[in-house]
């Protein structure tokens, strides 16, 4: 083994390091996009999503933040493999920017201590989102059961995860 690395001792690479380049070419991109997540395995192998906050991200976007990562990065320490993406639409939301991107949108919104509500985002504020729905009920005077529009605020820290329902309608 002298004169070889070991694969045991591969150096890791920083993750904030990956943040900071990648939103330093998000913010020269200055389109709208934003950083979602970053994940690094144990094995250097680098996934970055972003996305845009009034479209999906483009593929040159994602060419350019993979590009200046990998130009700053130095592979001769260690090496890497490197992957930017847009979060798959089936994917749950991880930061507050997708909600805000998915107002006027159906989701269903799992909670934390039990059950799930599912509604058009209609609001996004700092602590919490307002979903509307509208649901069949009963009143009193009426045969038939009636269209009610529903309303539910939710807090950001009751939310276990979010989802966009796609629906193909």
């Amino acid at each position: 083994m002298r004169g070889r690395k070991s694969p045991l001792f591969v150096s890791m690479i920083s993750k904030e390091k990956v943040i900071e380049l990648a939103n330093e070419r998000i913010d020269e991109l200055d389109n709208g996009s934003y950083l979602v997540d970053v994940k690094i395995s144990s094995a250097n192998s680098i996934l970055v999503e972003i996305d845009g906050i009034k479209n999906s991200v483009s593929v040159n976007d994602c060419i350019s933040v993979s590009r200046n990562i990998e130009h700053n990065l130095d592979r001769e320490k260690c090496d890497f493999e490197l992957k930017v993406s847009s979060p798959g639409l089936d994917q749950p939301f991880k930061v507050r920017q997708q909600y805000v991107k998915n107002i006027g949108r159906t989701v269903k919104v799992v909670l934390k201590s039990h059950g799930s509500v599912e509604g058009k985002l209609v609001k996004v504020e700092d602590d919490f989102i307002v979903l509307n729905w509208e649901e069949k009920e009963r009143i009193e005077g009426k045969k038939k059961k009636v269209l009610v529009e529903k309303s539910a605020q939710v807090n950001f820290n009751d939310i276990k995860e979010t989802k966009v329902v796609i629906t193909f309608k």
